[in-house]
């Protein structure tokens, strides 16, 4: 499943029997209330500000959980933009909409690869930014359920761009693999190899710091 979001190549190939399991999102089905607002608005424009109120918060708390809360507004803000330039692109049958967000929202903050992996290594100074705690939260709790944010965060940075994707994708967006495929526009089997790739990491991480 792909998408027309201006995805970063793929250059790590895995095929989709690569997947030992296939996991659903509970959103995993195409929402039809989201499909009818984007054919509606490409005639009534107005309509997309529906759009922009049902996923707009989700996003936000996504792209906070990586670069922190000064610059989610305005990135958040360039996602619903960037889709509703390109809203004529969205394919229903390929993927469901908030999968196609988070796939802009995504290439968006990887123009900012650096601002978050120096965010990472601060956090792991300082400790977590008391007003994303519970999304970053998920993340500890996912790879590991000490909940010792400044040791994750360390770690974090030390992953490799594509397989921090897949991992905040799926931990801070509770996405599927299916839904993540669809997003960055991989294959299904690249998506849960890059995943336990970044778990094996982030544990072997967590193990050097004593934990």
């Amino acid at each position: 499943m792909t998408y027309p979001v201006d995805a970063p190549p793929d250059d790590d190939r895995t095929s989709d029997s690569g997947a030992a399991h296939h996991v659903h999102s509970p959103h995993h089905a195409i929402n039809t209330e989201d499909a009818r607002l984007i054919s509606e608005s490409l005639h009534d424009p107005e309509r997309f500000t529906a759009v922009y109120d049902r996923h707009y918060t989700v996003i936000y708390r996504y792209v906070a959980g990586r670069l922190g809360s000064q610059q989610a507004d305005d990135i958040a803000a360039e996602t619903f933009l960037a889709a509703f330039r390109r809203r004529k692109s969205f394919d229903g049958g390929k993927g469901s909409l908030r999968s196609w967000l988070f796939g802009i929202a995504t290439k968006l903050v990887s123009q900012h690869r650096r601002a978050e992996t120096r965010r990472y290594q601060a956090l792991a100074k300082v400790g977590a930014d008391p007003a994303l705690g519970s999304h970053e939260e998920r993340v500890v709790t996912w790879v590991t359920a000490e909940g010792l944010q400044p040791q994750l965060a360390r770690a974090l940075a030390a992953l490799s761009a594509k397989e921090r994707d897949v991992v905040l994708l799926v931990a801070l967006s509770e996405l599927g693999h299916d839904e993540v495929a669809a997003a960055l526009g991989i294959p299904y089997g690249t998506v849960g190899s890059r995943l336990n790739r970044a778990r094996r990491k982030l544990r072997a991480a967590l193990e050097l710091e004593g934990l």
